[in-house]
């Protein structure tokens, strides 16, 4: 009797969660972005949003929750109900965290699903151009090392993306350059345009804007090729630094536990997101190609990074300041 109950029971379980993967969503959907408001997740969480909103027909908030290199919001996401209605957003800084922070309030691998690689977005070298007047990355090369620790560069936090290309940048070109950490690339880049810190390592998509506005200078771009949308900007092996490579990423995922036909759901919406014609500008603009790496693909693409970033960080010696 307890038995029949029992199956009944996880009958019925199942017919709900079936049907609620059905119905979904019929509210509003948030996605968690750990930094705050005008960093480069911004720069595509934004406006993947917007399409989402209208491909669903409910609205789809960001809800910025920065610190600690983005492991804060991170932590937020993960103990998030996993209903459908609450998914993150994260970029490379979470496959460097692990390798950084000792202790933190979740597990990339475990404790999230993997849904959809968002955005690929190259790094860029960028400079006040009051404060550094160097015109090219050669002639920056030749002024850091005569004056070694005159300058610094701003990051979106220890353990970011940011961070491990200026310590990288350091190691390759036997430069030292002071490192000033931020609560977010939204903040850090405030202070690069208004002329409180010197440079930044940062991703594509939230300096392009500062860069076409001439409130920030490129000095090049940290890829095999470069931008469409700045063919002006060399690379940095054209620039001198051959082998300095770095590309930043952002991610979604939900919380472990979201039913699998809503995975599969949210996983569908945001390849149809980034196939329209808005998306596809917005990424190009942003100097970011439309990547098509989802689920199992992308949880794989995760573990090799943080493979990939944990020797970097090795080798650099950081620590936590």
């Amino acid at each position: 009797m307890k038995l029949t109950k029992l199956a009944l029971l996880a009958a019925g379980m199942a017919i709900a969660l079936h049907s609620h993967a059905q119905s979904w969503p019929t509210k509003a959907v948030t996605l968690v972005v750990p930094f705050p408001a005008g960093g480069g997740t911004d720069a595509f969480a934004r406006p993947l949003a917007a399409q989402l909103t209208k491909q669903l027909g409910r609205q789809v908030i960001i809800d910025n929750r920065g610190g600690a290199g983005g492991t804060i919001g991170a932590a937020i996401a993960a103990k998030a109900a996993p209903d459908g209605y609450t998914w993150f957003v994260g970029a490379a800084h979470h496959a460097i965290a692990p390798s950084i922070y000792p202790k933190l309030d979740y597990d990339i691998e475990k404790d999230f699903v993997p849904v959809a690689l968002l955005a690929t977005p190259p790094q860029v070298i960028v400079v006040n151009p009051q404060r550094v007047q160097a015109t090219d990355l050669k002639s920056f090369l030749e002024y850091v090392r005569k004056n070694p620790g005159k300058l610094n560069y701003a990051s979106a936090g220890n353990g970011t993306s940011h961070h491990l290309a200026g310590e990288l940048f350091k190691i390759q070109t036997k430069t030292f350059i002071t490192h000033i950490p931020y609560r977010g690339a939204g903040p850090a880049l405030s202070d690069l345009i208004a002329g409180q810190v010197d440079m930044m390592f940062d991703g594509l998509g939230s300096s392009a804007g500062h860069i076409k506005g001439g409130r920030i200078k490129a000095l090049a771009v940290a890829a095999p090729r470069r931008a469409q949308a700045f063919p002006d900007v060399p690379t940095t092996a054209e620039a001198g630094v051959p082998g300095y490579e770095v590309s930043t990423w952002y991610g979604l995922w939900g919380p472990k536990g979201v039913p699998a036909e809503i995975v599969d759901k949210m996983t569908a919406e945001v390849q149809k997101a980034l196939a329209s014609p808005e998306l596809k500008a917005s990424w190009l603009a942003n100097g970011s190609e439309v990547p098509s790496v989802v689920r199992n693909q992308f949880g794989t693409m995760v573990t090799s990074e943080i493979a990939r970033w944990g020797d970097v960080v090795k080798t650099a010696g950081v620590k936590l300041e």
